[in-house]
């Protein structure tokens, strides 16, 4: 008969009748349900609880996110589908141009380079003559515009 009342009080609260509580004392008073205002009273009283609702917990979803926003778990093994779908190509030109740009710049106001050799590497990097810093550096040692090392 409690399955029954418990039943019929969840339809009246509009709850999932698993989360419906009775106190064992008031378990008698049970038989008395017959009608959503009787379940109502009971609810009022005490007599009956309703749990709360469970949730997922998200603390190994958070954590698993914290070591990935601080640079863990980013090797070999993890990497999925090619170097373009991790970090845009086109994305990548522009890093490399806007880098070597920079440095061409610094050295033409430091006064290393004259404006017609700047003007010369310029055309070479927008052309995509070099293939990154450390190449138009090599090209620069190479043909004596500037000295090796640091």
């Amino acid at each position: 008969m409690v399955s029954q009342a418990k039943k019929l009080i969840s339809r009246a609260l509009g709850e999932a009748s698993s989360r419906i509580k009775v106190s064992p004392e008031a378990a008698d008073r049970l038989a008395e349900v017959a009608t959503r205002s009787d379940a109502r009273s009971l609810l009022k009283e005490g007599v009956v609880t309703v749990e709360p609702k469970r949730g997922n917990s998200r603390g190994r979803w958070r954590l698993l996110h914290e070591k990935k926003r601080n640079g863990r778990r980013r090797g070999q093994g993890k990497r999925r589908g090619p170097k373009s779908a991790r970090m845009n190509e086109r994305r990548q030109w522009i890093n490399r141009v806007r880098n070597m740009r920079r440095f061409l710049n610094y050295l033409k106001h430091k006064g290393t380079i004259d404006s017609k050799t700047w003007r010369r590497l310029y055309l070479m990097v927008k052309g995509g003559y070099f293939e990154s810093l450390s190449s138009l550096r090599a090209y620069m040692i190479q043909n004596h515009i500037i000295e090796g090392g640091r």
